[in-house]
């Protein structure tokens, strides 16, 4: 099968590589008919973490079932299914309590898993022709009879729809509440389009770039163009000097003091202090525990200059991590086939498989116009 493989920092290519396969009976084999670039991916692309060389990137996928081992009961040849991100057993404790992006059982020795991730087991990615998805029963959620027609809004069901909606959900975004979203990338504007839907009266994004402001404000969103205290002061001005009710951080440790150099706790200390006192603040944006290649000591420790003098003053609270995509896709997959919702609105490149290299060099340069990219092998 041909497949996106990682060669080194900032070089992919796309060979062939063995057929994924049924090895458990528990397995369904997918072949892959969307699969999307996603931020994250270009940690890796960057060679910014431990991610092994002749791996295959890739965990954002939706495809349509070929084969299901003999212990499968459910999920049946020729469903179209989308994959979370996450993989979960659906029997260990987290599992149970519907936190599968720590699951104990796909990843031995540590919390969470996925696919072609550094840190996250052994599961080879999707951006490919072909997926092994294990645990199928429990991991695949088979889409609605439009799922050809509406392929590019469920795709997004596999992470970024459902982690903006996380991360509104980390910041108890309440109908009526106003919210600042640090970050306009894919993450960051599936957090506007989440508030939106769910009624909040004033949704601000906060970002630099112009081509994905002009998509905040489509969605519905207030632009902020700006960073660190510029961004603050703008967001107070336009809520009477309150702050927004609640905060979401959807860019992570390699976001920007206002230099345009790399200052993890930019976002961080802008939030704490946009959001009023008591505010929830929601982080979906991917913090590291070790980053070697950050420019300071501290941020290769994987820490930061926090505010929290003014954090604890004002009385707010952080949630973090990885969104549980389970506990939110079946509801999203609703809001797509009824219309009610349309993440695809951000797709700004539909691509073959075999282009990969030269989108992965668009996507990491942020080059203007490239937002979401999606493979179509």
């Amino acid at each position: 099968m041909k497949a996106v493989v990682y060669n080194g920092p900032r070089d992919v290519v796309v060979k062939d590589m063995p057929d994924a396969k049924i090895d458990k009976p528990t397995d369904v084999l997918v072949r892959i008919t969307t699969t999307n670039i996603c931020g994250s991916d270009l940690h890796m692309y960057e060679g910014r973490t431990s991610f092994e060389t002749g791996r295959i990137f890739g965990h954002e996928n939706l495809g349509q079932v070929i084969e299901v081992g003999a212990g499968v009961q459910r999920i049946k040849v020729g469903d179209y299914v989308c994959l979370p991100f996450n993989i979960g057993c659906g029997f260990c404790e987290n599992c149970e309590r519907g936190l599968t992006g720590f699951c104990l059982t796909a990843n031995p020795g540590s919390a969470g898993a996925a696919y072609g991730f550094a840190e996250m087991g052994p599961w080879e990615g999707g951006q490919a022709e072909l997926l092994r998805v294990p645990f199928g029963d429990f991991n695949c959620l088979v889409l609605p009879k439009d799922a050809r027609e509406k392929e590019d809004d469920y795709v997004m069901l596999s992470d970024i729809f459902p982690t903006g909606w996380h991360a509104t959900e980390l910041a108890g975004l309440r109908p009526g509440d106003s919210v600042a979203i640090y970050g306009a990338g894919p993450v960051g504007l599936m957090a506007a389009h989440s508030a939106v839907v769910k009624g909040a009266s004033q949704v601000f994004v906060v970002d630099t770039h112009p081509s994905r402001l002009a998509l905040a404000e489509k969605l519905g969103a207030t632009a902020i163009n700006g960073v660190g205290d510029a961004a603050v002061e703008q967001i107070m001005n336009l809520t009477d000097g309150r702050g927004t009710d609640c905060g979401c951080e959807c860019v992570g440790y390699q976001c920007c003091d206002k230099h345009g150099h790399e200052d993890n706790s930019a976002t961080m200390n802008s939030l704490v202090a946009s959001t009023r006192a008591t505010g929830g603040i929601g982080v979906v944006g991917v913090f590291v525990p070790q980053d070697p290649g950050a420019g300071t000591d501290l941020a290769k420790e994987g820490k930061m200059p926090f505010d929290f003098g003014s954090f604890w003053f004002k009385g707010q609270q952080i949630r973090t991590g990885q969104a549980n995509v389970k506990a939110y896709n079946r509801q999203l997959a609703r809001l797509i086939h009824q219309g009610k919702a349309a993440p695809s609105q951000i797709i700004s490149h539909r691509l073959h498989l075999a282009e990969a290299p030269d989108a992965y060099k668009h996507f990491d340069d942020r080059d203007a116009g490239w937002t979401k990219v999606i493979l179509k092998p």
